[in-house]
C-alpha cells in the first residue's frame, strides 16, 4: 500500500515555520521540501535560517522552503587543501596584485553568482526577490560577501548568511580558475580564526565533497544551529595572519 504523501503547509506572511522534522522524506517527489508561501523579509529569513531552513525556489514558482536530511556540512577543521591549491594560495597571499576583501562588493557578488547555475542545473534560483532578500540581509549584518581581487578586479567571491556562530554558504562564481576556491580558503580561515565550527551547505555536490564537506543527520544538524546561532557574532574584517590557519 502507497503511503500519501501529506499536503505542504502553505504560509502566511509572519507564519511560525513548522518542525523542520515534518519535511518531505526521501520518497517524496521534492526530499526536504518543508512548506511553501511566506514572505523574505529579514524577520523571517532570520528565523528561518536559525531553525536550519532555507529558501530556494525558481522564477514562477511560489517562496519554497526546504529542510534537508541528511545536510551538507563543512567542518572548518576537516577542510582539504589540495596541493595545487595551496600553491595557488601561497602565491596570492604574496603578490601585491591580489586581495582578499569582505562585505566591498555583495551586490556585485550576489549578481555574479545569480549567472552561474549550480552543480547539475541549467538554470539559476538566484532570483530577483532572491537577491533583493540577501541584499536586505546583508544590510542588515547578517549576509556577507567573501571576494577574491586581483589587478582591481573582481574575480571570484561568495556569499553566506551568519547568525551568530552559525554560518550558511549560499552561492560562489568564478571567473578565472581557483578564484571560488580561494574565497572559500578565505572563508574557512576567517572561521576557524573566530572559532566557528562549521559551514552549512546545504545540499551534496562532487565539489564540496571534494573539499572535505559531508553530510550529517539533519536533527544533529539543527541542533548546532539552535546552540550556536544565538551566541555572539563574529567582526566581520579579513586580516592576513587568517592565512596562517591553512598556510602553516
Amino acid at each position: 500500500m502507497t503511503r500519501r504523501q501529506p499536503p505542504l503547509p502553505w504560509l502566511q506572511p509572519g507564519d511560525d515555520f513548522p518542525d523542520p522534522a515534518q519535511a518531505w522524506g526521501p520518497n517524496a517527489p521534492a526530499p526536504g521540501l518543508l512548506a511553501a508561501g511566506g514572505q523574505l523579509d529579514v524577520p523571517t529569513l532570520r528565523r528561518a535560517y536559525g531553525r536550519g531552513i532555507f529558501p530556494w525556489f525558481s522564477e514562477g514558482q511560489p517562496i519554497l522552503w526546504w529542510s534537508t536530511d541528511p545536510r551538507m556540512v563543512l567542518f572548518t577543521g576537516e577542510f582539504r587543501l589540495h596541493r595545487s591549491l595551496r600553491k595557488t594560495l601561497a602565491r596570492f597571499v604574496v603578490d601585491p596584485r591580489c586581495e582578499l576583501r569582505l562585505d566591498t562588493a555583495f551586490d556585485r557578488v550576489i549578481d555574479a553568482c545569480s549567472s552561474s547555475p549550480r552543480e547539475g542545473q541549467s538554470g539559476t534560483w538566484i532570483v530577483p526577490d532572491m537577491r533583493q532578500a540577501y541584499r536586505d540581509l546583508h544590510r542588515a549584518g547578517l549576509a556577507h560577501s567573501v571576494e577574491t581581487w586581483i589587478d582591481g578586479e573582481l574575480v571570484g567571491g561568495l556569499y553566506c548568511v551568519n547568525l551568530g556562530r552559525a554560518v550558511f554558504g549560499e552561492s560562489m562564481f568564478t571567473r578565472m580558475p581557483d578564484a571560488s576556491k580561494i574565497a572559500l580558503a578565505a572563508l574557512v580561515c576567517f572561521c576557524r580564526a573566530q572559532g566557528i565550527e562549521w559551514i552549512d551547505c546545504q545540499q551534496n555536490t562532487r565539489h564540496l565533497a571534494s573539499l572535505g564537506a559531508r553530510e550529517i543527520a539533519r536533527r544533529d544538524f539543527v541542533a548546532q544551529v539552535e546552540r550556536q546561532a544565538p551566541e555572539p557574532a563574529p567582526t566581520w574584517e579579513f586580516r592576513p595572519v587568517y592565512w596562517r590557519e591553512l598556510l602553516v
